[in-house]
């Protein structure tokens, strides 16, 4: 099967029904050759099972096989930033936090309190340098709600998330790195941790960058788009 992810052709072998259903969106029946391919035998996923026992061999699929597409995404100049995007006004706002902080919520409460907004992907959007500019896009790896949109959309700036009173500050890039590696995938391979560091330095230079600490209230929402907005 080959599906357009991230504006790339992905060509995948789909077992299970879990991913099956999640890639609906994203099927690509032209013609061109794939850029990403993920050709991972059943054997690797029942290992997994075995090693996982509480994830189903479905969910093995689903997660193993997003982990090997953003790997390949280094080579496009791309990665994932585990973190819910919101896109309003034609620009995509990425909130990132550890799981369980509250990222999901807080981008539901823009979908609540600005008419128009909409989620790209709730859990891992990818972002790719295309051009000159970053954009976030959607894909079928978008965590357990199953949120995404297949579109590619300029991003405004990304913020990392903490509870607290409602503020935001924008922090230089140095600060940030930290974070960025927290919540993105590391690879073990030597020339594509490399291709990532390179191209986090590009996001932390030309991306503004913010924490924001937030409780879960229409003036979190206000503050949030208020401090980003551009």
């Amino acid at each position: 099967m080959k599906l357009k992810v991230a504006d790339l052709i992905v060509e995948i072998n789909i077992l299970g029904e879990l991913l099956l259903s999640r890639v609906q969106h994203y099927v690509y029946d032209g013609e061109k050759t794939a850029d990403i391919v993920i050709e991972i035998p059943k054997r690797y996923y029942e290992n997994k099972h075995k090693e996982f026992p509480h994830l189903s061999f479905e969910e093995c699929e689903y997660l193993w096989s997003g982990s090997s597409f953003y790997e390949q995404l280094v080579d496009f100049d791309g990665l994932m930033l585990h973190s819910s995007c919101v896109e309003y006004e034609g620009k995509a706002y990425l909130f990132s936090a550890r799981s369980g902080t509250g990222k999901s919520t807080h981008t539901h409460l823009w979908l609540e309190y600005l008419n128009g907004a909409r989620i790209i992907n709730d859990d891992k959007p990818a972002i790719r340098y295309i051009d000159g500019e970053f954009y976030a896009y959607g894909t079928p790896w978008s965590g357990k709600t199953d949120e995404s949109e297949n579109v590619g959309v300029p991003i405004a700036g990304i913020a990392f998330l903490e509870r607290g009173e409602n503020s935001i500050k924008r922090i230089p890039g140095i600060l940030a790195l930290k974070l960025f590696m927290e919540q993105t995938v590391r690879s073990v391979k030597k020339e594509t941790m490399e291709k990532t560091l390179d191209l986090l330095g590009k996001i932390l230079t030309e991306i503004p960058i913010y924490r924001l600490t937030c409780d879960m209230t229409e003036d979190a929402v206000k503050t949030s788009y208020n401090g980003m907005k551009v």
